[in-house]
């Protein structure tokens, strides 16, 4: 742990360790799927439907947000996979800090490599495309990001500061390339094309992908570590 991660951490840990009604808060949010994504991915929605002349602009923005958003998810995971183990800060004893609510952490977690955060690079991406479209409401969903998904698990000794600005700078680098015109123009308008051609069908899958992006996969990545063990 460096003396970056080792200050910013120690101060969370102290800031209100004597509140329990605080830690019970935050424990709470960092759990809360309102508080992760489905507020931005509403939003997502806003933006689609919004009438005006920007229209296909505008739902291409989004198409590319959501690539943009699964890009650095899978980037994410694919750099805890393979660049070296970092155990979360809550079970490393080396730091001699004690986290709040240790107890309630997910075991499962201790196997996950701490670094980079896949929830800051998922939900960063989602809030800077949406700051691309709407300035002042994506200022308001990167502070969302910030506060209530970044935050909350460096509090609660799941990530290192590093592990959510990693993450952050992950999404927003994702979120940049994948809205460029030359990626976007590429991507979006197949999605737009079927869209029109089959609003029912594109709406119901459309409708399937957010809520499994607003889990973060939870149901598909619980259903892929029951198989494993199976076998």
């Amino acid at each position: 742990m460096n003396a970056f991660d080792t200050s910013i951490q120690t101060w969370l840990v102290h800031f209100a360790a004597s509140s329990v009604i605080f830690t019970h808060a935050v424990h709470t949010i960092a759990d809360l799927y309102l508080a992760k994504g489905l507020l931005p991915l509403g939003i997502l929605w806003a933006i689609w439907f919004k009438p005006g002349d920007s229209l296909k602009w505008r739902r291409e923005m989004v198409v590319a947000t959501l690539f943009s958003g699964i890009v650095a998810f899978i980037l994410g995971r694919f750099l805890a996979l393979y660049l070296p183990f970092r155990l979360r800060p809550v079970y490393d004893p080396n730091i001699h800090l004690t986290f709040p609510m240790t107890h309630e952490t997910s075991k499962f977690l201790r196997t996950w490599s701490s670094f980079p955060s896949d929830h800051a690079a998922l939900w960063m991406a989602i809030a800077v495309g949406i700051f691309f479209v709407w300035r002042w409401i994506g200022i308001l969903a990167i502070l969302q990001c910030v506060l209530l998904v970044c935050l909350p698990r460096v509090y609660l000794g799941l990530h290192y500061p590093t592990d959510v600005i990693a993450g952050a700078i992950i999404g927003a680098f994702s979120a940049w390339l994948v809205t460029r015109a030359p990626l976007r123009t590429r991507l979006a308008p197949p999605f737009l094309r079927f869209m029109d051609s089959w609003p029912a069908v594109g709406y119901m899958l459309a409708f399937l992908f957010f809520f499994e992006l607003a889990t973060m996969f939870d149901e598909p990545r619980f259903i892929a570590i029951s198989v494993i063990k199976a076998l």
